[in-house]
C-alpha cells in the first residue's frame, strides 16, 4: 500500500509525497504553490478531501485545499486568519481554531460543507497577552500551538511568549474563553504539548527541556513531575543560543508498540550527521522521565516530524535547512528509529499522512 503525505513548507509551496513501504521508497509527486510560508496543515474534521493551511506572514491568511485521490491539491478558497503569522490551526466541530504567533491572537471560524468552506465573515479572534524575560522572543504573547485533549472537553495553546500553556473551553454559543493555565518558570518558552493518560508533556523551546505535569480536569490546578534537558549533552556555549528543541511526540500504545514514548526533535546541530530525535520513557510511578537515547537524523534545522502507519510505525521528519524529508521505522518496541527512505524537498516544516 502507498501512503500519501503532505508536506507544509517555509516555501510558497504545499508538497505531496508517495512512501510505499514494501520498497521502501518515498518520492515528490506534486507541488502546489499556494503563498509565503504554509507551515502547518491540518484536515478537516468530517471531510477527508479536504484540508486548511495558513501563510505565516504579516496579514495571515487562511488556505482550503482540496485533495484528489492521488493527494493533489487544488485551492478552494482562502480568507484572513485574524492575526499575523498564523503558525498552527486545528480544525474541530464546525470550527477552524487558529493561533497567530505574532500577533498572540486566537481565532475562530466556522466551516461550511459547500466552497470555500469557511465562514470567515463570522470569525471570532480572542488577543492574549503576556511576557517573559527573554527580551527578544518574549516581548508579547506568542501562540504556537493549538491541539485538543484527548479526553478533557479543552484546547491547550501553548503561549512561549507567556511562559503558560493556556486552557479554553467552548461554552453552549461556541464560544471560546481561557479556564486555566500550565504554568513554566520563567523563560521556559513552551512550544508544543503531547499527552499520555493523565500527563500533559511540554516541550519548552527557550531552555530545551520536557516537563511533564499531571492534569486533572478544570477547574483543579496541574501539578508538575519532572523537568529534563531535551539533549544528551549541553550544547557547545558558541551554539548555544542556536540549539533549540523543536516538536514533541507521544503515540498511544497499540499491540505493535506497547509501551509509551516521549520524541523529542532538536534543532540547528552543528554535527554532521545532523540534528537529533531525543528518545524518553513517560514518567513513571515515581514521576520521573527515562532517558533513552539520541538518534541523529541527518537533517539540519529538524523543525516537524509526525507519526503514520497502521501502527504508528512510521515517522516522518523533515529538515527546514537542509536533508529534505526522511521516513524512519521504529525499532526496538520504540526505543530506537531508523531511516529507511528520504527524498529531497526544499524547507519541510509539517507534515499530514492522508
Amino acid at each position: 500500500m502507498v501512503h500519501r503525505i503532505l508536506v507544509a513548507s517555509y516555501t510558497n509551496e504545499i508538497y505531496t509525497l508517495a512512501f510505499d513501504p514494501s520498497v521502501p521508497s518515498l518520492t515528490l509527486t506534486s507541488a502546489l504553490t499556494v503563498g509565503h510560508h504554509p507551515s502547518w496543515i491540518t484536515p478537516h474534521p468530517t471531510d477527508k478531501k479536504i484540508v486548511f493551511t495558513a501563510l505565516e506572514q504579516s496579514e495571515g491568511k487562511i488556505i482550503v485545499l482540496k485533495l484528489d485521490d492521488e493527494g493533489r491539491a487544488t485551492v478552494v478558497g482562502e480568507g484572513p486568519s485574524g492575526g499575523a503569522d498564523p503558525c498552527s490551526l486545528l480544525a474541530l466541530d464546525g470550527q477552524l481554531l487558529l493561533g497567530n504567533y505574532s500577533s498572540g491572537t486566537f481565532t475562530t471560524v466556522p466551516l461550511a460543507s459547500e466552497p470555500p468552506y469557511i465562514v470567515t465573515a463570522e470569525s471570532a479572534v480572542i488577543p492574549f497577552s503576556g511576557t517573559g524575560p527573554n527580551k527578544e522572543r518574549q516581548e508579547a504573547s506568542h501562540l504556537h500551538q493549538v491541539i485538543q485533549h484527548p479526553t478533557y472537553k479543552e484546547v491547550l495553546v501553548p503561549d512561549l511568549g507567556a511562559d503558560k500553556t493556556r486552557r479554553l473551553v467552548r461554552d453552549a454559543s461556541g464560544k471560546w474563553s481561557e479556564k486555566g493555565v500550565i504554568s513554566y518558570k520563567a523563560g521556559a518558552g513552551p512550544r508544543h504539548v503531547a499527552f499520555h493518560e493523565d500527563v500533559v508533556y511540554t516541550l519548552l523551546e527557550l531552555t530545551s527541556e520536557v516537563s511533564a505535569h499531571r492534569l486533572p480536569p478544570l477547574p483543579a490546578e496541574p501539578t508538575l513531575l519532572d523537568t529534563v534537558r531535551t539533549m544528551a549533552n549541553p550544547p557547545p556555549p558558541q551554539f548555544a543560543t542556536d540549539m533549540l528543541a523543536a516538536e514533541i511526540l507521544v503515540p498511544p500504545p497499540n499491540a505493535s508498540y506497547p509501551t509509551p514514548y516521549v520524541y523529542v526533535s532538536n534543532r540547528n546541530d552543528p554535527d554532521p550527521a545532523g540534528d537529533t530525535i531525543a528518545i524518553f520513557t513517560t514518567v513513571g510511578a515515581n514521576g520521573k522521565f527515562g532517558y533513552v537515547r539520541e538518534v541523529r537524523s541527518g537533517l539540519k534545522h529538524l523543525r516537524g516530524m509526525v507519526f503514520g502507519g497502521p501502527d504508528d510505525n512510521w515517522l516522518v521528519a523533515g529538515g527546514v535547512h537542509g536533508g529534505g524529508v526522511k521516513i524512519f521505522e521504529r525499532t526496538e518496541g520504540g526505543e530506537g528509529l531508523k531511516e529507511i527512505a528520504s527524498v529531497d524537498v526544499a524547507a519541510p516544516t509539517g507534515f499530514l499522512w492522508l
